[in-house]
């Protein structure tokens, strides 16, 4: 139980999972419990899970290996590992909320649970360029102010005011959030 930590996979039931969000809750007079926000790798659902001091987890025994992004067409993803050449396809429901990042040609890491791919990974930081921004305002630089843009694939997030259409930003793909300017 002290080992579910945000991006800890575990199996239960036959299936692969992996914790989106961990809180450990100690209260007086009761023994202490961990929260846990879950998603299953296979059918990508999402739910809360409680355990309980004592309960056993199985580790998943997830296998990654490195692979590139070839096309996305509608809902699914195809993925090349560049060692084998070998090649997995993935539903969107199964890839999550990385989703939205990907691109082709992108490099990611793809979880392989029994055999068969089940989700993907993808870098903490990634580079991604601007096809949308408004025309920055001038006065108000004393705080910091953020405008609306959009990002390849059709992402809508929060840059600052400097950031004009065609820049190159390095993005956090956990929280989805701007890091800053590439140079």
């Amino acid at each position: 139980m002290n080992d579910m930590r945000t991006g800890t996979t575990f199996s239960e039931n036959g299936d692969p999972w992996i914790v989106l969000e961990s809180d450990f809750m100690k209260k007086a007079q009761r023994r202490p419990v961990m929260r846990t926000k879950a998603r299953n790798l296979r059918t990508g659902q999402v739910v809360n899970k409680t355990y309980k001091q004592g309960d056993s987890i199985e580790e998943a025994d997830i296998a990654r290996t490195k692979a590139q992004v070839l096309y996305v067409t509608g809902e699914e993803y195809s993925f090349m590992n560049q060692e084998t050449y070998e090649q997995y396809m993935l539903k969107s429901e199964q890839i999550g909320d990385a989703a939205k990042f990907l691109h082709e040609g992108m490099e990611v890491e793809v979880m392989i649970f029994e055999g068969s791919p089940v989700s993907v990974k993808l870098p903490i930081k990634i580079e991604v360029k601007i096809i949308e921004a408004a025309p920055g305002l001038r006065g108000d630089s004393a705080s910091n102010i953020m405008k609306e843009a959009t990002i390849e694939g059709g992402v809508k997030m929060q840059v600052p005011l400097f950031i004009k259409e065609g820049d190159v930003i390095r993005i956090d793909t956990r929280n989805g959030e701007y890091v800053e300017r590439v140079q």
